[in-house]
C-alpha cells in the first residue's frame, strides 16, 4: 500500500520525539531539608540522588492522579446509587423467589 512507509516514519519520529522530551533533563534547584536529603542517602548510598527525587515526584503525581480518578468515580457511583441499589435488591427478590 502507498505510502505506509511514510506513516511509519511518521509513528517512529513521534515516538522519538516523545522520548527525546521525556529524557531531557533540566537544571533546576529545589530546597529540601536536611533530614530530608539524609534520609534520601541514607536509601540510595552511592546512587544518583535526582534520580531518586525525580521517580519519587513521579510516584506522588501518579498518586494524586488516581485519587482524582476515584473521587470521579466514587461521585459517579454515588450519582447513581439509588438506581442500583434497586436493581440490586429486585435481584436478590427475584433469586429469593425462585
Amino acid at each position: 500500500m502507498a505510502g505506509d512507509g511514510s506513516v511509519r516514519q511518521l509513528q517512529l519520529s513521534l515516538s522519538q520525539i516523545w522520548w527525546y522530551n521525556r529524557g531531557m533533563k533540566i537544571k533546576t534547584s529545589v530546597t529540601l531539608s536536611e533530614a530530608l536529603l539524609k534520609a534520601i542517602d541514607l536509601e540510595i548510598h552511592d546512587d544518583n540522588r535526582s534520580a531518586f527525587i525525580e521517580e519519587a515526584a513521579w510516584n506522588r503525581l501518579r498518586e494524586l492522579r488516581r485519587a482524582q480518578r476515584d473521587k470521579v468515580e466514587l461521585a459517579n457511583i454515588d450519582a447513581h446509587a439509588d438506581k442500583l441499589n434497586s436493581e440490586a435488591l429486585d435481584v436478590l427478590d427475584f433469586q429469593d423467589r425462585s
